[in-house]
């Protein structure tokens, strides 16, 4: 099957042992490598893992209203943001319902660049530029490297001029790295301290090449999108649009409130969003069950004979020795400590705990050195 959307680094996971059988935006990605996902977990955790994620897409934004055009879509209010921010938003459609999860990076203010995954931006983008004195161009030449892990921090800082130690959290810098032109912002999809580089498509091989030289010693590795479902699913970081289970849930109903700004003047799907705060259906929330294996996605969930909730996403975390749930459950049956059946093939009880699973208070991705 052909893709229209190539990753410069296919040789690269070729060589791994990925056969690149699965795609994710129209590019193939290497869901699993030749090395077991949970060796891959482990060196995240304790030293270091590079992910190639160029299957999310990038839009370039730019033109004198660029910042009130992104404002008119987004749920946040993007006029807060600074340049050298990375600003995380949602986007929802005329009746409230989440289309979009994404992550605006400011460059100034009139030049963003919107990172998304499978959701509905372009198709949002496209309903309301007309309005706006607007560019907005997908950029398919922009590849993704994720470091992710302890390790990460000192594998990158002895090869880049900039002062990486000092970038904040959900901050970005250009700069060069290896030598080669790159933007690095602080963050990913790991619940680990991490960075991700943004390179050419002409650059990232030597870079990719770079950086597991650079760490070889340390056991830095490359690790499979495997390995990011279970460690996102660990770290409780929700995946668009598996975890929110219809078609209108609302950013209330993922618990996403930190990502709307009702004062904000107006954005798409505010009328309603207003409307239905407060008579949320279900919450997102964790269960660990009694199984040695992941629970099936979509699997129902049941207190006492009756359907309450249904498993979004689910692992087996071989780091916490836990079967893992995300699920969206009826706001009743959210309390800490509720019991639940779930039913995959077979009844497994399960119970309500705390999210995040690993690391609850988000240490690793927020010292408490960093906090104010």
């Amino acid at each position: 099957m052909s893709f229209a959307r190539q990753s410069a680094l296919n040789d690269r996971h070729r060589e791994l042992g990925s056969d690149l059988s699965t795609a994710w935006n129209d590019m193939p990605i290497p869901q699993n490598y030749a090395t077991n996902p949970y060796d891959e977990t482990e060196a995240v955790r304790y030293r270091a893992g590079l992910f190639d994620v160029s299957g999310l897409k990038i839009v370039n934004v730019s033109g004198p209203e660029a910042q009130a055009f992104l404002n008119s879509i987004l749920t946040s209010d993007i006029t807060k943001a600074k340049a050298g921010d990375s600003h995380i938003s949602n986007i929802v459609n005329a009746n409230g319902g989440l289309i979009d999860d994404v992550l605006v990076y400011v460059d100034s203010p009139d030049q963003f660049r919107v990172s998304h995954g499978g959701g509905a931006f372009e198709e949002a983008a496209a309903a309301s530029k007309g309005r706006f004195k607007v560019t907005v161009e997908p950029d398919n030449d922009v590849h993704i490297l994720s470091l992710q892990g302890p390790l990460a921090l000192e594998t990158l800082a002895r090869h880049t001029p900039m002062d990486l130690a000092g970038l904040p959290y959900f901050h970005h810098q250009k700069t060069t790295l290896f030598g080669k032109p790159v933007s690095i912002g602080r963050g990913g999809y790991s619940g680990e301290r991490g960075y991700e580089v943004f390179c050419s498509a002409a650059d990232a091989p030597y870079i990719w090449d770079s950086i597991l030289k650079a760490g070889k010693d340390a056991g830095v590795m490359p690790a499979s999108w495997s390995c990011l479902d279970i460690i996102r699913v660990e770290s409780g970081l929700l995946f668009f649009p598996f975890d929110m289970t219809n078609e209108d849930t609302t950013p209330w109903e993922v618990r996403a409130d930190w990502t709307v700004d009702l004062s904000k003047p107006d954005f798409v799907g505010k009328e309603a969003l207003a409307a239905k705060k407060g008579k949320e259906r279900s919450f997102i929330a964790g269960i660990e069950a009694e199984a040695s294996k992941a629970i099936e996605p979509g699997s129902k969930i049941s207190a006492n004979g009756t359907e309450v909730g249904v498993v979004c996403s689910s692992t087996f975390s071989r780091h916490l020795m836990k079967s893992l749930v995300m699920a969206q459950l009826k706001p009743e049956f959210t309390k800490l400590g509720t019991e639940l059946t779930l039913h995959d093939g077979n009844d497994y009880a399960g119970t309500v705990v705390r999210m995040p699973f690993y690391d609850p208070m988000r240490l690793r991705t927020h010292p408490q050195t960093e906090r104010t």
